[in-house]
């Protein structure tokens, strides 16, 4: 019995990292703004991962390359645009109040 919780954990620590790892994360961590603050990174990924789909994980890591980008989305006409910016701004929100 010991011997399975203990391998339990192990999976479970070895596997962690991974589940963190994504497009919001890796463009964080590369970005001037973290200065590579993995943990940082790593908690507003699992933010990502909890309110937005993985293509918008994928445009709104873009915003860390240009932040100018996020200016266009949000200065959009587009229906497409605006519903993407108020699905970020929840994840903004939320990743604030979470990963503070």
């Amino acid at each position: 019995m010991l011997n399975r919780i203990v391998i339990a954990a192990a999976a479970i620590m070895m596997t962690a990292p991974l589940a963190v790892a994504g497009p919001i994360d890796s463009a964080c961590v590369r970005s001037d703004r973290a200065r590579g603050n993995a943990p940082l990174c790593g908690c507003i990924q699992q933010v990502a991962n909890q309110t937005l789909s993985r293509s918008d994980q994928r445009r709104a890591a873009a915003f860390f390359r240009d932040p100018h980008q996020a200016q266009e989305v949000r200065m959009s006409k587009s229906d497409r645009d605006n519903a993407f910016w108020a699905r970020y701004k929840r994840f903004a929100g939320a990743a604030e109040a979470y990963c503070r």
